[in-house]
């Protein structure tokens, strides 16, 4: 859910990641808006300028996190996971990824301490995950589209769809969840939907 600055995450050395891994712990520690770069240096045993020749700002540093973070979270949806083919197993790859998101420890301090993070990618923008997200659903659909098992559409079409719908239960899940309606359920719930919509 970071700010879409390019397709990849930008960490790719030892170095930073040992960096985003004492951003991470900071943020865990106090929170997103809390966190300085003094801080990360600190937690990292390094030097202010060793994080900002890596980063301008902590805007930087933050969103690279989250893209790596969140990333990984949803690793049920990563093409490296298996391609699902049909829509039950897409349905089932959605499900376990919005569950990965939304119970991330980073994710729930987020909504726990600095909420208003989340703002821009609810209303007025994709960010690195949600496009990262986007594109491999896609080709998932197209893929059970070719195996015959999901609907006619355009792939880009109905993947938005389905992100729409896991973006409900990612953000809001917790409102709703009580003695009748448990995690499990909200779970075979989703998983249901996701299914239907595409066959």
């Amino acid at each position: 859910m970071s700010s879409m600055r390019n397709n990849t995450v930008r960490s790719n050395g030892t170095g930073e990641e040992s960096l985003l891994d004492a951003a991470r712990d900071c943020v865990l520690a106090v929170g997103w808006r809390r966190t300085t770069m003094t801080d990360v240096a600190r937690r990292a045993g390094v030097s202010r300028m060793t994080v900002y020749r890596r980063w301008p700002d902590m805007n930087a540093l933050t969103a690279d996190l989250m893209t790596r973070e969140f990333t990984g979270a949803g690793t049920a949806l990563h093409e490296d996971a298996g391609t699902p083919i049909n829509a039950a197993e897409i349905a089932r790859a959605v499900t376990t990824a919005a569950t990965q998101i939304c119970t991330d420890p980073l994710f729930v301090k987020m909504v726990d301490v600095d909420p208003e993070l989340l703002l821009p990618y609810l209303l007025n923008r994709r960010g690195r995950v949600q496009d990262l997200l986007l594109s491999t659903l896609t080709s998932h659909i197209r893929a059970g589209q070719r195996h015959g098992d999901v609907r006619k559409g355009r792939p880009d079409v109905l993947a938005r769809t389905v992100l729409l719908l896991a973006h409900g239960y990612v953000v809001s899940s917790s409102t709703m969840i009580e003695d009748r309606y448990t995690d499990r359920i909200a779970r075979r719930e989703l998983t249901t939907a996701v299914e239907s919509y595409l066959r």
